[in-house]
């Protein structure tokens, strides 16, 4: 069909336009190999589980730089600041609100801080000022621990100035806490942490629980009631020796929106292998979750909770999963307009075919019919220079070889109009 190549080839730069267009318009390159995660201080579950998530994200081809900080305050600073190089972070619940919180995305809630106040004392006041002491530290400037317990001890009407605060993190405050130098340690860490489990397997520290945790909660929905088991630390000596109520604000993971969806992705996956089994203090797929605490899940997020990892991801490696996916949006829109373009562009060469040989017909039916029925010698003369231009037109023509027969015919009945009426 040499005559339809025209339209086939049309058909074909059509379809190249819009794939140009597409990978331009709609498709983002590739994700860069590394980019950098806000932990915590040592000492803290943030530096243990970043640790963790950068050796799983090693394992896919991928470098996960570790930023130390002062904590969640800290680490949503850095998040918002463009030019802190910061891409994702642990975030705690109630660290951010409103329109600072809008400019960030979630990946969900992966586990539990529960504030965990460790004294050297007994544990039996009703409320926190019956038990503090006046040394008390409750961690540094950017860390969540201080600013939950400076919003603690505003519902306490505990004042402050009375107190001998100390703002040390985790590590020197359970140091300065085992030394004597403090009385009390606020740490809002996760129950992984070195530290916690250093402070409660040591005999000279008590743990202060929350017995009003209900009110707490009440007032400040961020927070969570959690049970620490009796005797879960140690069973042979009973530690603790009660069931401990705890509050604890849940960790979100954080990341800046333009992080690619891919490195979300990964982070996310990341997270389930990390957190996803039980603890002590929660049950098997609590975490990661699809939570929004303040902060608003990205697409990537929601479509992950809701649908799982694509097939691509699931059984190719990363970055070729990546490729392929890329490729199918590619492929599948030019399937959809290269498809109909192939079906049809035979029948619409047809029709068109068809249409010049009417139009001539109709054209020739004319000029005969003025030529039976004119008898001013002019006219004829313009008539018939009229139907010689026709047939000049009809010898051009260039059909496929199966429009070729009504082609010739037409082409014979203009010349047997021409000899009728020469």
């Amino acid at each position: 069909m040499r005559g339809s190549r025209p339209w086939l080839m049309a058909a074909g730069l059509i379809a190249a336009a819009f794939l140009l267009w597409m990978a331009i318009a709609a498709l983002r390159p590739l994700p860069e190999r590394s980019f950098t995660m806000a932990t915590g201080p040592e000492g803290s579950a943030y530096a243990v589980f970043g640790a963790q998530y950068r050796a799983l994200l090693a394992q896919r081809g991928v470098e996960l730089r570790l930023v130390p900080t002062a904590g969640s305050v800290d680490n949503a600073r850095r998040l918002l600041d463009p030019a802190s190089g910061i891409d994702a972070a642990f975030v705690q619940g109630g660290t951010l609100e409103g329109d600072e919180a809008a400019r960030l995305l979630s990946l969900g809630t992966v586990f539990y801080e529960p504030l965990w106040v460790f004294c050297r004392c007994e544990p039996d006041g009703f409320a926190l000022h019956e038990t503090l002491g006046t040394r008390v530290s409750i961690g540094p400037e950017g860390s969540a621990s201080r600013v939950l317990a400076l919003r603690l001890f505003e519902l306490n009407r505990i004042d402050v100035a009375r107190l001998q605060v100390e703002a040390l993190p985790p590590e020197a405050a359970a140091e300065a806490l085992l030394a004597g130098r403090i009385d009390t340690a606020m740490i809002d860490t996760a129950w992984e942490s070195p530290v916690v489990q250093q402070l409660l397997a040591d005999p000279s520290v008590s743990l202060i629980g929350f017995p009003r945790a209900d009110a707490y909660v009440a007032r400040l929905p961020f927070l969570s009631r959690l049970v620490l088991p009796m005797g879960v630390v140690d069973l042979a000596t009973n530690r603790p020796s009660r069931d401990t109520l705890l509050i604890a604000p849940k960790a979100s993971l954080v990341v800046r929106p333009d992080l690619h969806p891919a490195l979300q992705y990964l982070l996310i996956d990341a997270a389930a292998r990390v957190h996803g089994g039980p603890g002590v203090l929660h049950g098997a797929g609590t975490f990661p979750a699809p939570e929004m605490v303040g902060i608003p899940l990205s697409d990537e997020a929601q479509h992950m909770y809701r649908s799982g990892p694509t097939f691509l991801r699931r059984h190719l490696p990363f970055w070729l999963a990546e490729l392929m996916q890329r490729m199918l949006l590619l492929f599948l829109p030019l399937v959809g307009i290269v498809y109909p373009l192939v079906r049809f562009a035979p029948e619409v060469w047809r029709w068109h075919q068809e249409r010049r040989v009417r139009n001539m017909y109709r054209e020739l039916r004319a000029l005969e019919s003025a030529l039976r029925t004119t008898t001013d010698p002019a006219r004829r003369t313009e008539l018939h220079a009229q139907l010689e231009d026709l047939d000049a037109r009809a010898a051009r023509v260039r059909v496929s070889d199966a429009f070729a027969a009504p082609t010739y015919e037409l082409k014979q009945n203009i010349r047997f109009v021409l000899e009728r009426y020469g």
